[in-house]
């Protein structure tokens, strides 16, 4: 997932697996999303497919990331509950990584078994949901940049499979890039297409 790690220990893990494609994720999340659209009936308002399974033909760590919105965080404590009864486990040191979210796991609680879904829960309208949606909805539109990103993983998972959390810091500069790229205006009357107003070329560049 496209995380900006400082406290890295919430997703601490299994080795690091970079698969190929499953056509199988998208229904894994449409069954989960039912699932949550149950639970927490009256307190969500969205929920998407996130991160790498969810781009179609993009190899990725078999873990289903879940995106949820709800109108705010007064009340949470009941909202953890409710989650904690569909095999959901709060994650309360993902917030110094990024306080506008709330991460829960679901899976095995042996730290060397993969779990099987995120779940990062957001409030309506917040600059984390733009961005994660972003990020996903670029890779679906820009094959060359998924391309890139798979490439980049490969290399990254080849080279930390025992550390999680390096794999995922290693990998953030490029998150960035397509974030501000995905959610950056339209070039402005006369500026070149393709490059950002600073004059910097949109092309990602892994730097080994």
């Amino acid at each position: 997932m496209n995380g900006r790690p400082g406290n890295a220990l919430w997703y601490r893990a299994a080795r690091v697996q970079v698969q190929v494609y499953d056509p199988s994720w998208p229904e894994r999340y449409a069954e989960e999303a039912e699932l949550l659209t149950r639970a927490l009936a009256g307190s969500l308002l969205a929920v998407e497919h996130v991160g790498s399974t969810a781009v179609p033909g993009l190899a990725a760590k078999p873990v289903i990331d879940i995106l949820a919105a709800v109108r705010d965080f007064n009340g949470f404590p009941a909202l953890v509950e409710r989650l904690q009864e569909i095999g959901y486990t709060y994650t309360p040191e993902s917030e110094a990584d990024d306080p506008s979210r709330r991460v829960f796991r679901k899976g095995p609680e042996d730290l060397t078994r993969l779990r099987t879904h995120h779940l990062h829960v957001t409030e309506q309208g917040s600059d984390y949901w733009r961005r994660l949606v972003a990020f996903r909805d670029h890779l679906r539109a820009h094959p060359e940049d998924a391309a890139s990103y798979v490439t980049l993983k490969r290399e990254l998972a080849a080279r930390h499979a025992a550390d999680p959390a390096r794999y995922t810091r290693d990998k953030r500069d490029f998150v960035r890039e397509i974030e501000r790229r995905a959610i950056s205006p339209p070039p402005s009357p006369g500026q070149v297409p393709g490059t950002a107003a600073t004059g910097r070329g949109q092309g990602w560049r892994h730097r080994k």
